[in-house]
């Protein structure tokens, strides 16, 4: 005679077994709240920068207006730059700038070149 337990083997009706799954599961979580969190603290530390305008003084210098936003109180690096007709970089410029109570500022600058520059912009911006 054929006992319930050789039927359950015989047929695959074996007990599962649940701990693989269970740890599976919370690693699955924990990584996604992981990558959340990742992203959220990306983005406390972004900033962003719009360049405002520029006025080619002559062809040693370059000035250049722009705003940006960031958190509120962090001090700012911003990369500054000046270009030519070819879009070669002729100057360029890294200011900080101290934080504020705003979380937008204007800056107006201006930019040393090496030959006459067509425009100015800001090339990048960060939290420092």
């Amino acid at each position: 005679m054929t006992t319930a337990r050789e039927l359950d083997e015989r047929y695959g009706r074996t007990p599962r077994r649940r701990l693989p799954w269970i740890v599976f599961g919370a690693a699955a979580v924990a990584a996604v709240v992981a990558l959340g969190w990742t992203i959220v603290a990306q983005q406390m530390n972004a900033v962003d920068a719009d360049d405002l305008g520029f006025t080619v003084v002559d062809a040693h210098s370059v000035d250049l207006r722009f705003q940006f936003t960031a958190t509120q109180g962090a001090d700012v690096a911003c990369a500054v730059e000046a270009l030519d007709e070819e879009f070669g970089v002729v100057g360029w410029k890294m200011i900080e700038i101290p934080g504020g109570e705003h979380h937008t500022k204007g800056v107006a600058i201006s930019i040393p070149t090496v030959a006459e520059a067509t425009t100015g912009l800001v090339k990048a911006c960060w939290v420092a």
